[in-house]
């Protein structure tokens, strides 16, 4: 660990530009990410926050296959909407690139130019998957089978989503194209490989040795296991038609792996940096005094702390991340997410559905972040988070004092006299809050962090209510001069320590208090005042509003359409049944009959009696209809009448019939209807 950094270099895992930003995304890497960068700033850190759209590799491919469209047509679309999103949500990078821009091509070209001048690439002609059909090599997405580890029979050619191997596409059991739903055949075709083995002592001490004792436990858990794994040399081109040529002759048709492009894409982005902001880009990722932090999920890890770090080991002249402080997964309402099932919450959707509810969500997505395990986001913990805590403690706090000052005083901060004990033991516990979150912030757990800073708003609820100054008032204005001046001292420390969590928020609250760019972190634990008696705060404002359950149901209606949207779009027809001669067919009597009368069965929420005319009689039939439709909306219905099936006793109704029904893509009853110019009676043959 570096203990006295000069600088930080803070990086956010690339998204890839094949759809929007969701809240998994957010509470695993750019939540975190910004709190951290946002802290450093408020310490005068020098800090380069840096990100970008990764907008090479299959799952661009992928996605534009599926939509018709050109891969440039997706990355634009998607980098335009991404980039906006993390703007309008307060995510506070210095640089947001994209790797499609030429000083990422220039980037990453060169530095596998370099590793293949110092001879560090194992060349080698190799047997991979191609689909014959579709006349194209498999790259590893193309390509689904079961995994040989956990026996997941959707894995991936790259990795298992179940048990998060990594993998080869050829180490996939019953591999199929996802092009052409085809088996893949083996192809030779040339390839230039990082041998990984090369680096398995320097990174057995750098990790296991090294980073023993301040990695997260899931971070270095994953690491040990891949190692004791034993590390084997890693394709780092392809064999597609989108990304970054391989700047080698021979190399026709070939790109660089994906994997091996996006994180030189940190570099190139805080190269891009650099040049806007007339700064020198290399002691950001060259200089002994600067520390690299990764901030990535955990599906990411093996990437940054084993291939990445030894691309770096190999070019040379790289430092080496500090760490790696990598989240686990965020479930939605019990669900894993998924971008192609449209399962998530997105949040460019969120922003027009919560307008000025940016730190509603950021609170909500840290104080249940995924930091040590898989965590589950529901409407409802987000809806009471927002009303239990946000309004009811920190709203309600800021709220009393500002009115209070506003009532008494006309706004002005009045002059305290002489402190009490507990004035004295409150302001003292004050000041040690700067010091709490700095720890917690510093060690990357960031949940632990917020919790303080709502320990904050607690100190200065629990204030007000044990001195009452409403009452106090009546018989002791001098008094509730004290405890006022106080109150606002917790306020406008509040408007500082807020800024890292709740950005919105805390820059609202300085407009209140009129602090803005007066009050600095270290002021806090320095200073015991911290708005001065005569200054003059504005009027009351509400920082939070409540969240009815209006808005809840909402969300959770939206998210039942997608679950029964999925269910349509992945339903399967029946298999057929045993075959039947002709004659087992020509048994059946099917009629078309109008249904002239419906009424509920008694005590039966299911069943439907029925009057139906079939040309040939008038006859009753008990159908199981009552849940999908009401007995007004059948009436004089078509309907095709299986009418020799033999009578059934149905709760003392006979019932001489069926009717044919079906279920629409929805799991929807639907009739079966004949042709409306079918008259009564007609077979069906």
């Amino acid at each position: 660990m570096i203990q006295e950094p000069k600088r930080y270099t803070i990086t956010a895992a690339l998204p890839y530009t094949n759809g929007p930003i969701h809240i998994g995304h957010l509470a695993g890497v750019y939540v975190p990410s910004d709190i951290y960068a946002r802290f450093l700033r408020l310490q005068g850190r020098d800090v380069a926050f840096i990100c970008g759209s990764d907008e090479h590799g299959v799952a661009i491919s992928m996605k534009a296959k599926k939509e018709g469209i050109t891969p440039q047509e997706v990355i634009d679309k998607y980098h335009t909407l991404i980039k906006k999103s993390f703007e309008d949500f307060g995510i506070s990078f210095d640089n947001y690139s994209r790797t499609s821009a030429k000083i990422h091509h220039d980037t990453a070209s060169q530095f596998f130019r370099t590793l293949y001048d110092k001879g560090d690439f194992i060349e080698e002609v190799t047997e991979q998957l191609y689909d014959a059909k579709a006349n194209q090599f498999l790259a590893d997405r193309f390509v689904i089978g079961t995994c040989p580890k956990c026996g997941n029979e959707e894995a991936y050619g790259d990795q298992c989503e179940r048990c998060g191997s990594s993998l080869n596409a050829t180490d996939l059991i019953n591999p199929k194209s996802t092009i052409t739903g085809e088996t893949p055949i083996l192809k030779s075709t040339k390839h230039w490989f990082l041998p990984l083995d090369r680096y398995d002592a320097f990174l057995r001490e750098w990790i296991l040795v090294g980073h023993k004792n301040d990695w997260k436990p899931n971070v270095y858990g994953q690491v040990k296991s891949w190692l004791e794994d034993g590390l084997k040399p890693r394709a780092v081109t392809r064999d597609l038609d989108w990304g970054i040529p391989v700047p080698v002759e021979g190399a026709e048709g070939k790109v660089l792996y994906v994997w091996f492009d996006a994180p030189i894409g940190y570099i190139s982005s805080t190269k891009e940096w650099a040049q806007r902001e007339g700064k020198d880009w290399e002691p950001y990722w060259k200089s002994d005094d600067t520390k690299l932090v990764h901030f990535i999920g955990k599906d990411n890890i093996v990437f940054h702390c084993v291939i990445f770090p030894a691309m770096l080991k190999a070019e040379g002249s790289y430092i080496l991340p500090d760490n790696v402080p990598a989240n686990e997964f965020l479930n939605l309402e019990g669900n894993k997410l998924s971008t192609s099932k449209n399962w998530a919450v997105w949040l460019h959707e969120y922003l027009e559905d919560f307008p000025e509810k940016q730190d509603v969500l950021r609170y909500a997505l840290t104080s249940n972040a995924p930091e040590t395990k898989d965590n589950d986001f529901t409407w409802k913990d987000f809806q009471a988070r927002n009303n239990n805590e946000l309004v009811a403690i920190f709203g309600n706090f800021i709220n009393r004092v500002v009115v209070l000052t506003n009532k008494y005083y006309d706004g002005i901060v009045p002059q305290p006299n002489e402190f009490s004990e507990i004035d004295e033991a409150t302001l003292t516990e004050l000041k040690a809050y700067p010091a709490v979150i700095a720890s917690s912030v510093e060690r990357y757990r960031f949940r632990e962090a917020l919790g303080e800073l709502m320990n904050v708003a607690r100190l200065g609820n629990k204030y007000l209510a044990d001195e009452e100054p409403w009452k106090v008032i009546k018989d002791n204005p001098e008094r509730v001069k004290t405890q006022m001046y106080v109150a606002l001292q917790i306020a406008g420390a509040l408007s500082v320590l807020a800024e890292p969590f709740l950005p919105f928020t805390a820059q609202k609250l300085a407009r209140i208090l009129k602090t803005e760019n007066k009050l600095s972190w270290n002021d806090i634990s320095e200073n015991s005042d911290l708005i001065s008696a005569g200054h003059k705060i504005g009027e009351a404002e509400l920082l939070f509003a409540k969240i009815e359950d209006e808005e809840i149901q909402k969300q959770a209606d939206k998210l039942e359409a997608t679950k029964t949207a999925n269910k349509a779009e992945n339903k399967k027809a029946e298999p057929q049944k045993d075959l039947i001669q002709y004659e087992d067919f020509a048994k059946m009597d099917l009629r078309v009959g109008t249904i002239l009368e419906a009424e509920k069965m008694p005590k039966a929420n299911k069943l439907l009696v029925l009057k139906i005319d079939t040309g040939i009689d008038i006859r009753t039939i008990v159908s199981g209809i009552a849940e999908s439709f009401t007995p007004e909306e059948i009436i004089g219905k078509k309907v095709t009448v299986l009418a020799n099936l033999a009578p059934r006793n149905l709760r003392g109704v006979e019932s001489q019939g069926m009717i044919l029904m079906t279920t629409n893509p929805e799991g929807k009853l639907v009739f079966v209807n004949p042709d409306a110019e079918a008259g009564n009676g007609e077979t069906i043959n």
